[in-house]
């Protein structure tokens, strides 16, 4: 099983952070501002920030050619995942809803399976992903992982239709939406979420927001939004889609370490013990136990073969101009090598 390149390592931490820091700022929002606000504003001005972009290298007419499944992937990433989890937060824990979502690159290992990637439940990638949330389990441990009654037993099965949510994204940006410029897609799929959300906040919000709650939106759009799905929509391309949702594994750790350094909260023994197994599962899931360093492609657009999708998707670099002519996927007749 081939390691994650240097690239793929950087967009990992850079997607570490970048949704890990959202449970700070959406926690600042929603003092002032209700939920579907706070989704429309970050929806709407990240596509604000990214449409120049888009224009500027002519990316959404492609995007606009593929319009169901962006379409789809809007709803599955952004759409139904922000609403419910708005729903289920308002009964759970914060603890147990970081916990809930790291389920992510589980339920992505059970996909690729399904879809005939054997490779996916290989020991290796099992171990990784079972040390990881392992690694969660004794960070979040304890009280805040209770849950009360039947409204709690509904939020649980709401957070995790969520993560199987966004177990599944990845793989319709790799198989449906891997020759469609990243920049165009996304840009497309925020508006389309944007306007769906609007008419919700402007028949919720009846408070003057706060110059915090502005702040903290501004950076969710910016930050958590514009630059986050550009980065991932990198890193699927670099490491694939199984690979790829590792990241949620380290962002209730990021969120923990924000809180106790912004907000003084307390930081507990169980997060210096947890944080590095949940490293250490990380490293065994996405390598598979094997330190290999590949040298960094040069190219502004190649291919890279996915051992845990068994497809070819064209690698998509955020910062490389989308002028020649992408590369469709196709299947790719390699077995994954050990």
């Amino acid at each position: 099983m081939s390691g994650f390149t240097t690239r793929g390592w950087i967009l990992f931490a850079v997607m570490a952070v970048v949704w890990g820091v959202p449970y700070l700022f959406i926690k600042e929002a929603v003092d002032t501002l209700t939920p579907a606000t706070v989704v429309a504003g970050r929806t709407l001005l990240g596509a604000l920030v990214l449409l120049p972009i888009a224009l500027h290298r002519r990316a959404l007419r492609p995007a606009l050619k593929k319009w169901p499944w962006v379409l789809a992937f809007g709803a599955i990433e952004m759409a139904g995942p922000f609403l419910l989890l708005g729903h289920a937060e308002q009964t759970l824990p914060s603890g147990l809803t970081g916990l809930l979502v790291a389920t992510v690159p589980l339920f992505a290992a059970l996909i690729a399976f399904g879809r005939g990637d054997r490779s996916a439940l290989r020991p290796s990638r099992i171990a990784g992903l079972a040390l990881g949330f392992v690694g969660l389990v004794v960070i979040v441990a304890g009280p805040g992982l209770a849950v009360a009654g039947a409204p709690g037993l509904v939020a649980v099965g709401e957070v995790l239709l969520v993560a199987l949510l966004y177990a599944i994204a990845p793989f319709i940006v790799a198989t449906k939406l891997a020759d469609v410029p990243a920049i165009g897609t996304i840009t497309l799929a925020l508006v389309a979420v944007g306007l769906f959300y609007l008419p919700l906040a402007g028949l919720t919000q009846h408070e003057m927001p706060s110059i915090r709650s502005g702040v903290a939106l501004i950076l969710l759009a910016v930050l958590c939004t514009a630059v986050a799905f550009v980065a991932f929509f990198a890193l699927i391309a670099e490491v694939g889609p199984v690979r790829a949702p590792l990241f949620t594994y380290v962002n209730p750790v990021v969120a923990i370490l924000l809180g106790a350094i912004v907000l003084g909260e307390h930081l507990s023994v169980g997060l210096l013990i947890g944080f590095p197994i949940v490293i250490v599962g990380c490293w065994l899931a996405g390598t598979g136990g094997v330190i290999r360093w590949r040298a960094q492609r040069s190219t502004s657009t190649s291919t890279t073969h996915d051992t845990n999708s068994d497809v070819t998707i064209a690698a998509i670099d955020p910062a490389a101009s989308q002028t020649s002519p992408p590369t469709s996927p196709t299947t790719s007749s390699t077995p994954p090598t050990a």
